[in-house]
This record gives C-alpha cells, structure tokens and sequence, in this order.
C-alpha cells in the first residue's frame, strides 16, 4: 500500500495495482486505530473503509462493534459536507 493525502494504491488478490482516492481518514485514540475512507478512482459511490497501520499495511473491518462505529463517522460526515454545501 502506497498512502499520501488524496490517493491510495493498493494490490488486490490477483496482483493488480487499484488506485483509490481518499475520502478521509480517522483515527480512534483510545483503541489505538486509523481508518481510511477511499473510493476506487472514478466510482465515488462505493465508499470503502478499512484499517491502516504506519507501516501501510491495511486490514478489512470485520468487527460489528467497530463496523458500525465507522459507519457512524462516515454518516457524521456526509452530514457535515452536506450542511458546508448548503
């Protein structure tokens, strides 16, 4: 995984390089975790979340708890853009 501020690019199961771009990312203090929000390049409607470490290894969410708090950060932006584009 290769991280700056706008763009990731990742390698799926099949070798390929997908690049993504970055919605936002987040980070839980007390649990010690970032999230990533990313988009494949030109499908903005499919918003992806997954864990990263400093050392740019990424990892799905599999957790409900931890899901569904994500999912709650995600709502709490979208609301927030939509309210700044109003």
């Amino acid at each position: 995984m290769e991280l700056n501020e706008k763009e990731l690019v990742v390698t799926d199961e099949d070798g390929n390089e997908v690049l993504l771009e970055i919605l936002f990312t987040y980070e839980h203090e007390e649990r010690g975790k970032k999230y990533v929000f990313c988009f494949e390049k030109g499908s903005p409607e499919e918003i992806m979340v997954f864990e990263y470490t400093d050392a740019g290894e990424l990892f799905e969410v599999t957790d409900d708890e931890e899901y569904e708090e994500v999912e709650e950060v995600f709502n709490a932006y979208i609301e927030e853009n939509e309210f700044q584009d109003k």
